[in-house]
């Protein structure tokens, strides 16, 4: 069975009953497109009219509908066209766009949609540990004697290790594949968060996090690449709703805080505060690290991933990558016509097969090439594509320093309120919990609304954007602990529809040869704003508590008004 040998390998054998001609290919695509009048758009639309169309979105055939299938040649024209845009028309680069084809064809199954709750929880972990790193804040400053301005160099300490671990886990999914990496990064993280509950001091503490940060720090890059390399490209707008699972994330620690820290911390008197008065926070580190080493026995045991298709045929495994999409097939109950024979005709000929396999140090030097000048200057091809690179990247820097500038320190807000009596513990980590209940509506708000014609992913963008910086500032007005608690929650669900959108957004704007090098550079830059964010919080706060909460809302309002003036709008379009 396939739990007790999670890194087998498959032969397309192993699969019965899974293999269609390509000329037949129609009929899988039929199955989940079913025209009103097949015989009239075959009539009206010609039997040239498919040839050459753009499958850049990874839809259904391009003549579903119609009572002929595929043939070679037609596939290989349209797989020409599709890779035209590309300086490297390799072997490697015409038979992957061939497996993307196949996967289209077969459309989203029970496999790819384990493999979104699977990928879902890696995003989960990702804001479970920056909050739960924030929400121990006020108990380590308590226990280890650390100011409370000081103590915010905690997630410092994180954020280094979600900048080293996001680089390593991207590079490392290339040289040893993507499976390894998409079941160990929380194994990582959950043994060194498991480990941090135990942390003896603040430094000691600080480094655990930066180990479980190199961990966490996998899950954004190499489970979002992961998924859409299962993913048909029809349904790509699910990467909206992955965004659900991060606010779950932040849902998930709030109430757990919620639920141990008022109960097991210090009283506010005690002087000094000794850990067997303070283990609120170390049962909550202790939980987190629990629930994340559980996500990954889920997907070391109970789900049996199929190594990436695109990797294997980078390793010159071009047996093994037919034989997961025929595994992808027998998984979800349906066929593909994708074989080795059609991958040779399309991309090359049978003693030509070798020149498909990269060199580990090709992969890496593929996976930092990526930042070469040569790779970057395609995005500036032309005015509009180049103007919406410069602002891409801005909002995503602006971004990155913002969210943390307010969230991460959102706990200690809410206790030193302004008001003439500090907020009491409790309330302090109720009002946090019911913030993160409110934004997890904001997902599937964005997911519905950048969907409505008149709005799309630009509008609704700029307004989520602009709400959310307007009530940053509108949430320091008052020291009340109910207002901030208002003010907060309206934050926390635009701040998702932001997020959510612009994670999305990025992808589809970006030419498919160069979205790899637009989005690394986007996700690099938001990190190390995030690495930042400690820096300007200890220094701002310094001189006035509030300071780095205007330097949030400011930073906001910046990507803001950068995206009113993006000039591509992806809605209803196909990503190139």
């Amino acid at each position: 069975m396939f739990f007790l040998n999670p890194f087998k390998n498959h032969d397309a054998s192993d699969f019965p009953n899974t293999h269609i001609d390509l000329a037949d290919a129609n009929s899988i695509v039929d199955a989940r497109h079913k025209p009103v009048n097949p015989q009239a758009n075959a009539e009206k639309d010609g039997p040239e009219s498919g040839k050459g169309s753009d499958t850049h979105s990874g839809g259904a055939s391009i003549r579903a509908g119609t009572t002929r299938g595929l043939t070679v040649a037609e596939l290989r024209e349209e797989v020409d066209l599709d890779v035209g845009a590309n300086d490297s028309q390799s072997i490697y680069d015409k038979k992957s766009k061939v497996i993307n084809r196949a996967i289209a064809d077969m459309g989203m199954g029970r496999y790819q949609w384990q493999l979104f709750a699977l990928c879902g929880c890696g995003w989960m972990a990702d804001n479970l540990w920056l909050q739960g790193v924030a929400l121990t804040l006020p108990s380590l400053s308590a226990e280890f004697g650390v100011s409370e301005n000081e103590v915010r160099y905690t997630t410092l300490a994180l954020f280094l290790g979600l900048c080293i671990g996001a680089s390593f886990w991207g590079v490392a999914s290339d040289v040893v594949g993507r499976r390894l990496a998409f079941n160990f990064t929380l194994m990582f993280a959950g043994i060194f968060g498991l480990a941090a509950g135990g942390g003896p001091s603040w430094y000691g503490v600080c480094a655990l996090y930066a180990c479980l940060g190199l961990g966490v720090g996998g899950n954004l890059p190499v489970d979002g690449a992961l998924f859409l390399e299962f993913l048909p490209g029809a349904n790509n707008n699910l990467l909206t709703l992955l965004s659900a699972f991060w606010s779950f994330g932040q849902l998930i620690a709030s109430l757990l805080a919620w639920a141990f820290i008022p109960n097991f911390s210090c009283p506010a008197d005690a002087n000094p505060c000794t850990k067997a008065q303070n283990w609120g926070w170390r049962y909550l580190v202790l939980t987190l690290g629990a629930i994340t080493f559980v996500m990954f026995l889920c997907r070391f045991f109970l789900f049996h991933l199929f190594e990436s298709p695109k990797y294997l045929l980078s390793r010159g495994k071009q047996r093994e990558a037919v034989a997961v999409v025929h595994g992808m097939a027998y998984f979800n109950k349906t066929k593909t016509w994708l074989t080795e024979d059609i991958l040779d005709q399309v991309g090359g000929i049978s003693d030509e097969v070798v020149t498909t396999k990269l060199s580990t140090i090709q992969i890496v030097k593929n996976s930092m090439g990526k930042f070469s000048t040569q790779r970057v200057s395609p995005l500036f091809k032309d005015k509009k594509l180049g103007l919406t690179m410069v602002l891409l990247w801005f909002q995503w820097t602006t971004i990155g320093m913002g969210y943390p500038l307010f969230n991460a320190f959102l706990p200690q807000y809410l206790a030193n309120s302004g008001s003439a009596q500090p907020t009491a513990v409790s309330v302090t980590y109720r009002n946090y919990a019911i913030t993160s209940i409110c934004g997890v509506p904001g997902s599937f708000l964005a997911y519905y609304l950048v969907n409505i014609p008149f709005l799309g992913r630009k509008k609704t963008m700029v307004v989520g954007t602009a709400l959310t910086g307007v009530f940053v500032f509108l949430f320091t007005i008052s020291g009340d602990p109910d207002f901030q608690l208002a003010f907060s929650c309206l934050e926390a669900c635009f701040q998702q529809v932001m997020y959510g959108v612009l994670f999305a957004y990025t992808p589809e704007v970006i030419p498919a040869p160069n979205r790899g090098t637009g989005s690394g550079i986007a996700s690099t830059l938001n990190r190390l704003a995030g690495l930042c964010a400690p820096i300007v919080a200890v220094n701002a706060g310094t001189a006035n508590p509030k300071a780095p909460i205007y330097a949030s809302g400011g930073l906001i309002l910046a990507a803001f008004v950068s995206m009113i003036f993006l000039p591509i709008e992806t809605q209803g379009k196909q990503t190139l």
